[in-house]
């Protein structure tokens, strides 16, 4: 995959995408291949993965952090299972934000360890059966669902109602990772998160298979502090647009906005870029919760840019308050039903 989508993938189809089709054709039947006849791996505890259906951003990590709260809710432990996109490990890690970097382990994992228990793993059922070994009733997997390693029992495909599925080609032609109906197949559950009308054919495409459709929205976290003031806003997310609209919503001043590639290392000359605009203009400097850890274990200039950058957090609030609470329900009954059949071929 790349860490930047080409404008084409979020336009009507034209001749880039026409000429990338036969390559998306190749890709699609062998993604769909892989999600149709791996052979997963069956854990003995529920396991909640949440994808989407494109490269790029739309609101896997909130997703992920929000149902943990409703684990916690009905006093069970959750466990983040990641693959620690960006990092450096080779084996399934218990991420300890005092002690790892993001450079080792990624920026995700980094994120989600603040919250719960987390483990960052290439081998996805290697990191499932850590997360078990270390008390985790429930696993939380962040993005993985178009891997197909392990079993899962509730699939949530998060996708952002302003981008839908692009020109809905599959990659390279488009930003999509595998074909829709097929990706769907899987999928127990949709959400569709903030406002907007270019996820509706696929809400439809949702409701006619008969998969629940939920929505949700970020809300920013202490935009108070940011109010009043000009500010230069970058961010190397998945989708960092969606970062400068959240700001602007929540009536914080843009002055000035630099997009990144998703998990981008930021270089020295870049951040000094930052600081000389930021000193010129009296601006100041704010940036994404990811983009923070990824700072704070950076080298040279990063680490000044950390202690001098403000943060906007947001959180997932779901429309239906009881949306998060029937998605792990809904993974805890799926579990009982496979490992009572499971029993019964195996007794």
């Amino acid at each position: 995959m790349v860490s930047e989508a080409p404008p084409f993938w979020w336009e009507k189809p034209g001749l880039q995408a026409a000429l990338l089709s036969p390559l998306g054709w190749v890709y699609g039947r062998v993604a769909r291949r892989i999600m149709e006849k791996r052979q997963r791996k069956a854990v003995s505890v529920p396991v909640i993965c949440v994808g989407n259906f494109t490269v790029g951003g739309s609101g896997k990590t909130p997703t992920a952090l929000a149902l943990a709260d409703a684990v916690e809710a009905i006093g069970l432990k959750p466990g983040f299972l990641t693959r620690g996109y960006g990092g450096n490990i080779r084996h399934a890690t218990v991420v300890d934000p005092d002690q790892h970097s993001a450079r080792l382990v990624g920026d995700e994992p980094m994120l989600l360890a603040r919250r719960a228990l987390t483990v960052a793993s290439p081998d996805r059922p290697a990191g499932a059966e850590l997360l078990i070994a270390e008390g985790a009733d429930i696993i939380i997997m962040d993005d993985g669902f178009q891997s197909a390693r392990l079993v899962f029992d509730h699939a949530v495909m998060v996708i952002d109602a302003r981008k839908g599925v692009g020109n809905g080609r599959v990659f390279p032609a488009g930003p999509v990772r595998a074909p829709v109906i097929a990706q769907l197949r899987h999928a127990d559950s949709l959400l569709v998160v903030g406002e907007g009308t270019a996820a509706d054919q696929i809400i439809r495409m949702a409701a006619r298979a008969a998969k629940s459709v939920n929505t949700a929205h970020l809300v920013p976290l202490a935009p108070e502090k940011l109010r009043g003031q000009n500010c230069l806003a970058f961010a190397a997310i998945g989708d960092p647009d969606k970062f400068f609209e959240t700001l602007e919503a929540a009536g914080i001043r843009v002055a000035h906005e630099k997009g990144f590639p998703d998990h981008h290392t930021f270089a020295d000359d870049e951040i000094q870029e930052m600081f000389d605009e930021a000193d010129l203009y009296g601006l100041t400097l704010v940036t994404t919760a990811k983009d923070l850890v990824r700072l704070q274990g950076g080298h040279g200039k990063a680490h000044e840019m950390a202690d001098r950058v403000e943060v906007l957090e947001v959180r997932l609030d779901f429309d239906q308050s009881d949306t998060a609470g029937k998605i792990v329900k809904s993974a805890i009954e799926k579990c009982k039903r496979r490992r009572i059949a499971s029993g019964r071929k195996t007794g």
